[in-house]
């Protein structure tokens, strides 16, 4: 089989992975399904998909096209061909504002696509909540619909029309046809030609048009994806006196990909939505009390009604990211309903606020009713659109699992679906998760199961089927907007009948005859318990680790809790930092979920006593930059960075650590060498012929300059310099990192200065290295003695009252972060102090001006512009807004932020030979152009000293600390 594979590849332009690594990646999607794929091909172009097509067909080899839409329900699974089209099928090839439409490829992804057509004043209308890495096509294949399906429908409403490739290889483009058109399409002898014929024989059987009309789901219902869409072609004009052309892109439309490969979309494109918004965020009781509260709010014609369970809202507590979207949930409600209105007129937008207010409390419904307009409405919206991946945070085997949670009914009946719902729960003695789109009908229904266990694997089919029933009998659909996939495919006969499955079964026979288009889907499913990602009854492996994993359960409860959501497959134009490499690479291996699902498979099903001896894994983390992005932006906390570290320790202990790796976890000890010779270190580092040498033999990039070290460390300032200050406001401690200490003293001896400046007395202890460099090396157990060494400095003197400051944010953030899971057991209550105790410098000083302990004409009142890129350790685990506030005390300073996530360099990444290009990559998508193109005048700032070294590498300029700013402003 693999040598057919590398025929193919020979074949075709675009790139084929066949080996484990590579497929492992696509092993599972967002579901709880899991069959490893045989191949990942990436098309370049239609020729490639032809060849494509053309081997499937010959070597009888399933061909699932995957991009990325809102399937959740095991679309993308398989045994077969994954064909990618994410990397090179990416092309907006024509925008027509006058005429609102866009023709694009199928790998162009919606949001992408809205800012280039937003200068238009246009949109691509369907929002997922994926909306910011899902694509057309997935979209498409899905018939997607999002938050705003109340007022815009389905991706199905906004299809113009599409080129297609069929089963015989043969291009064709499906389209509206009158009548006539039709008639003609009828007398094509190819294969176009059989599929209209075959339809047209379905389609005037009134055994079976009688059939349809009983058995699809209520006509009023919007989201309405079960099965094949016959019923939307039966109501054209092939087929009834109605004036809506036939076009069989409306077939297309949640067909999943089983019928065709598709190569080009014509989408229309709607004006903006009325500019005048607010969000209505109705807190209530309880759910029942939520879907009374969404018939109220249905009369006033809103955009979108969504709602959030306590359960949703919980989870969103302990998530970094998600924790600040919470700015207006007031107490622990039952539920939060959200109300989405748009309007011409502030005035009519504010009184249906009002009018929704007062008659839900006329009818004793809602205890808070905050209105939430601008900026502010993005972060609702965020917390809402990450209520699938916060599932994953709930602790213990046991999940809120896909299984309904695409159910539909007509909004009206809702509250009594719900109610008949709850009985099932009951009687099973479950719990489940309420949240999603309750102005249209459909709830995200998830109950809680443990799919490890056999009883509850069974019990995941018997909901399933009880609940379909219960569908069946309020006239909903099984299938709102996530599809049938392999999760509800098998309960369609029950709920169309028969009839209407033996015809979806002759159609997709006609239009995919050879067996080849994603087969099992719709029709043929196997069970929906089968190939679970889980082996039911199979114990969980308990792993021995350095970090404590107790609170997950062990590391790979921890790693589990991705659910593949792919909300670290995004590119960089959609903001955030998660994952940098990926983003500089568009590769799928360099996804956290990817480096998740690597991890997940070799430690459950190693042989090995080590299950971390794996080459594979090796290879997939290697350009994980250790960023920290994904523990605050990925919805599941999913920490790849200490995952990594994990690994490596284990690795290195079965396969000896690399000299490279041991120079660079030895850093500290090297630079304070080199800091007793400064003046011969520094000379031999930058020499051109001694340093290319020294950085060739050592794997370091050629192009890279070495760090400079001081003469003299601050530590040996500090003794010289540092006195006590009469009548301090406050008395902080330092904590002297080693980059500060050797490499950046100048900047700590000016943040020293600064403190004393502004009446704080500085107060230095003896402690250790951070650990870091060994941290982002692997060598877990020797950075874990310096975190004993250094909760043991300073146990007894970090309070409320006498903080704990620091210049480096990787430094001084560790005690925030890694520092309480590798503490020794005794010391994890003081760790945690010193953890809430500890702060960057800037955030003090941000605080302490706040607090108006520090006042702004102590500092210059001259005009500067400033250009500002934060740490990404920073990002992820405190905030940029205080160094902001710091460097905006002096009145005239203006300050902007560079949206950029992470620099590229991420410590000695950026250092390495073969990191280099990605490294450059990452620098290269925002911070180092907007750098270079910076005014000469503006002042360049970055927290971090790996960020300032990629700037003065990558952009030929000087980055000062932000507390360098302000120190130089004092008058």
């Amino acid at each position: 089989m693999k040598q057919t594979f590398y025929d193919l590849q020979h074949r075709i332009k675009g790139d084929l992975k066949t080996d484990s690594l590579h497929t492992l990646m696509y092993a599972t999607d967002a579901s709880a399904y899991r069959e490893e794929p045989l191949a990942v091909a990436f098309p370049y172009d239609i020729n490639d998909i032809h060849t494509i097509i053309d081997f499937c067909t010959t070597q009888k080899i399933p061909l699932i096209p995957r991009t990325a839409g809102t399937s959740l329900a095991g679309q993308v699974v398989g045994k077969g061909l994954i064909v990618d089209v994410s990397r090179h099928l990416t092309k907006i090839l024509e925008i027509n504002p006058e005429e609102h439409f866009a023709i694009v490829q199928p790998g162009v992804i919606r949001d992408e696509l809205n800012r280039v057509v937003a200068k238009h004043e246009l949109f691509f209308a369907p929002e997922t909540s994926t909306s910011n890495r899902c694509m057309i096509a997935g979209m498409v294949g899905n018939n997607s619909c999002g938050a705003n399906s109340l007022t815009y429908g389905s991706t199905r409403d906004h299809i113009i029309s599409l080129k297609a490739i069929l089963y015989d290889n043969s291009e064709v483009e499906f389209g509206a046809l009158s009548k006539e058109e039709f008639a003609q399409k009828l007398t094509l002898q190819n294969a176009e030609g059989n599929l209209y014929r075959g339809i047209h024989t379905m389609l005037t059987d009134e055994l079976l048009t009688q059939e349809i009309k009983t058995q699809f789901p209520d006509p009023l219902l919007r989201r309405r994806n079960m099965g094949y869409a016959i019923d939307e072609l039966m109501n054209s004009i092939a087929f009834s006196d109605v004036d809506k052309k036939f076009n069989f892109c409306e077939l297309i439309a949640g067909s999943e990909g089983t019928l065709c490969f598709i190569t080009e979309i014509k989408i229309n494109l709607a004006p903006f939505p009325p500019k005048h918004k607010a969000l209505l965020c109705i807190h209530t009781n309880s759910v029942p009390e939520a879907l009374k509260v969404n018939l109220i709010a249905l009369k006033y014609k809103p955009q979108a009604v969504e709602l959030m369970d306590n359960e949703i809202l919980h989870l969103t507590r302990d998530n970094i990211e998600q924790s600040k979207n919470r700015f207006f949930v007031q107490g622990d409600p039952g539920a939060i309903v959200i109300v989405d209105f748009a309007e011409e007129s502030e005035t009519l937008l504010l009184e249906k606020c009002a009018h929704v207010k007062a008659d839900a409390r006329e009818a004793g419904f809602g205890t808070h009713f905050p209105i939430i307009t601008g900026e502010d409405m993005k972060k609702v919206w965020n917390l809402r659109k990450a209520g699938l991946g916060v599932l994953s945070n709930m602790p213990g085997d046991a999940k809120p699992v896909p299984v309904i949670e695409d159910t539909a009914v007509n909004p009206q009946v809702l509250p009594q679906y719900i109610d008949e719902f709850d009985l099932i729960l009951k009687k099973h003695r479950l719990s489940c998760v309420y949240h999603a789109h309750i102005g249209t009908g459909e709830i995200h229904l998830r109950p809680i199961l443990n799919l490890k266990d056999p009883a509850d694997v069974e019990m995941f089919h018997t909901i399933a089927f009880e609940s379909a029933r219960l569908v069946k009998k309020y006239h909903g659909s099984l299938s709102g907007e996530h599809g049938d996939g392999r999760l509800r495919g098998e309960f369609i006969p029950f709920m169309m009948g028969e009839t209407v499955y033996a015809a979806f079964k002759e159609l997709k026979k006609t239009w995919d005859p050879n067996g080849i288009f994603n087969p099992g889907k719709i029709t043929d499913t196997p069970p929906m318990n089968k190939f679970l990602r889980y082996e039911p009854g199979k114990h969980t492996r308990d792993i021995d680790t350095v970090f404590d994993f107790s609170t997950t359960g062990g590391i790979l409860r921890a790693i589990e809790k991705c659910n593949g959501s792919g909300d670290c497959r995004k590119s960089i134009l959609a903001g955030g930092a998660m994952c940098p490499s990926y983003q500089a690479t568009l590769d799928e291996k360099n996804v956290t979920r990817a480096r998740a699902n690597i991890l997940r498979e070799f430690l459950t099903n190693s042989p090995k006593k080590n299950p971390f001896d794996h080459k594979e894994i090796y290879e997939v983390l290697d350009l994980c930059l250790s960023c920290k992005a994904c523990k605050a932006e990925c919805p599941s906390s999913v920490d790849i960075t200490k995952f990594k570290a994990e690994f490596l320790q284990h690795y290195y202990d079965a396969n000896h650590v690399p000299l490279r790796a041991y120079m660079i976890g030895n850093f500290p000890y090297i630079n304070l060498l080199g800091s007793k010779i400064a003046p011969l270190y520094n000379s031999f580092a930058s020499n051109v012929i001694t340093g290319y040498i020294l950085k060739k033999s050592l794997g370091f990039a050629t192009k890279r300059s070495i760090p400079k070290v001081c003469r003299i460390t601050l530590r040996n300032w500090c003794t010289k310099n540092l006195k006590p200050i009469p009548n301090p406001i406050k008395q902080v401690y330092l904590f002297i990192d080693e980059f500060t200490d050797i490499n950046d003293v100048e900047i700590g001896i000016k943040a020293i200065k600064l403190l004393t400046a502004l009446r704080y007395e500085v107060k230095i202890v003896k402690h250790g290295f951070s650990g870091r460099t060994y941290l982002s090396k692997g060598m877990v157990r020797k950075a874990q003695k310096f975190v004993n060494m250094n909760v043991i400095a300073f146990k007894d003197l970090i309070t409320d009252e006498t903080p704990l400051l620091g210049v480096e944010p990787s430094g001084i953030l560790s005690f925030r972060d890694e520092y309480p899971e590798l503490v020794m057991s005794h010391l994890v209550g003081e760790a945690k102090n010193i953890a809430r105790n500890s702060f960057l410098i800037d955030e003090f000083i941000a605080s302490e001006f706040q607090k108006g302990n520090i006042d702004a004409n102590l500092f210059s009142e001259v005009e500067k512009n400033i250009l500002f890129h934060g740490h990404c350790y920073q990002k992820a685990l405190a905030s940029t807004t205080p160094t902001k506030i710091m460097m905006q005390i002096p009145k005239n300073y203006h300050v902007e932020e560079i949206k950029s996530g992470c620099c590229g360099m991420a410590g000695s990444f950026g250092f390495e030979k073969e990191h280099y290009e990605v490294s450059m990559k990452v620098g290269e998508m925002v911070l180092l152009p907007t750098v270079r193109n910076a005014d000469p005048s503006t002042i360049i700032t970055a927290t971090g000293t790996s960020c300032r070294h990629q700037i003065k590498d990558g952009a030929k300029k000087t980055a000062y600390h932000p507390v360098e700013i302000l120190y130089e402003a004092l008058k």
